[in-house]
């Protein structure tokens, strides 16, 4: 059953759907996933997922481990799960994470109050 809300996000661009806001921020993200394994670099990260730029053929609805470093002289590093939400052929990937722990939500959260 869809609401109205799901029926005004669903014609909405994609940056206006988002559970939570992003701000640019560039950091490198080391990508595992059945489909590929790589380093990419953030356009954009918050709470909810990233952008990554990456020439890396993943396919909409792809697994990944992403590991990021974050923090001071990045030296903390978030691992969670993530799922490729869009993709833009041979510039990047929108990615969402799945069960980020709080404390990384939180490490994030720092690094961008810094930028």
């Amino acid at each position: 059953m869809t609401t109205n809300a799901d029926e005004k996000n669903a014609n909405l661009p994609r940056d206006e759907r988002r559970a939570s806001d992003r701000s640019r921020l560039i950091v490198d993200v080391f990508f595992n996933g059945q489909d590929a394994t790589g380093v990419a670099s953030t356009k954009d990260i918050g709470a909810g997922g990233l952008y990554m730029n990456t020439q890396a053929a993943l396919p909409e609805g792809a697994l990944l481990t992403l590991r990021i470093p974050l923090g001071e002289n990045e030296k903390e590093q978030i691992v969670v799960n993530a799922e490729v939400i869009y993709i833009n052929p041979g510039l990047g990937v929108g990615v969402s994470f799945h069960g980020l722990p709080e404390n990384a939500r939180a490490v994030i959260e720092r690094a961008l109050a810094k930028e």
